[in-house]
């Protein structure tokens, strides 16, 4: 964009600042001149003719050295073009590649996953998440930590059967009460929307418990139970056979 009177500057070559300097020496000059006629009038003497006449050409030569001297004159050629960039110019943010986990979600289910006894409250959840995906199901996800309202591992069955666990990390001496069973009946269908629910604790339940989880028709495994799962010396407990089971245990 060329603002108003831009363009005669740039046309005349730096022709306003020679002009501004012509005037400057000429006004300097004539400051000079008077200086020495007032000079010269005041002391009137013979000595004062050498003296007048060697500043006269000192100053003659200092304007003369200022009139021609260069001008800077600003550059008017055009700026160097940017090279063209080949690609996008803006590439995709570069992100590590998280671990993508086995098809269809399912967890490992090595020897190791499956040894739950080994496991501390976290590794006790990916444990019991192994057996899901051992038995079949899949896709099979650990959700439990802060805020899960109870679920732990969410598996799907072959049969397509929504199972909903909560696991239960428990020496053997501390029982899973009946509190424990309400606070995830209250969760399990209505938000999880579990086809199966199902309580895995490593300790054992309360009489109390099995009758709450008999009546909301939630599937117990205490720790026996856990290891003939884990053995495959039973039925997972989303089948029939174990629901079935679970029921005359809490009912006995």
């Amino acid at each position: 964009m060329t603002l108003p009177g831009e363009g005669g500057r740039k046309a005349g070559g730096g022709s306003a600042p020679f002009g501004r300097d012509v005037v400057l020496a000429v006004g300097l000059a004539g400051i000079c001149f008077g200086g020495l006629a007032v000079f010269l009038k005041a002391t009137a003497g013979a000595w004062a003719l050498p003296l007048a006449t060697a500043l006269v050409l000192a100053v003659g030569v200092m304007l003369a050295k200022w009139s021609v001297s260069p001008v800077r004159r600003r550059s008017t050629a055009p700026p160097a073009p940017v090279p063209a960039l080949h690609g996008d110019p803006y590439p995709a943010e570069v992100t590590a590649v998280p671990d993508v986990p086995a098809a269809g979600g399912v967890p490992d289910v090595g020897s190791g996953a499956l040894d739950h006894a080994a496991a501390d409250a976290d590794g006790f959840e990916h444990a019991i998440a192994a057996l899901c995906a051992r038995d079949g199901c899949t896709p099979v996800e650990v959700v439990g930590g802060a805020g899960d309202l109870g679920a732990d591992v969410i598996a799907t069955t072959p049969d397509g059967l929504r199972v909903v666990v909560q696991c239960k990390h428990y020496a053997d001496t501390h029982r899973v009460g009946s509190q424990d069973l309400q606070r995830f009946g209250g969760t399990c269908f209505a938000v999880h929307g579990a086809d199966v629910a199902v309580v895995v604790t490593t300790s054992s339940y309360t009489t109390r418990a099995l009758e709450y989880a008999a009546a909301c028709g939630i599937v117990c495994v205490d720790g026996e139970a856990l290891a003939a799962w884990t053995e495959s010396a039973v039925a997972p407990p989303w089948e029939s056979d174990s629901r079935d089971a679970a029921e005359r245990v809490a009912t006995a």
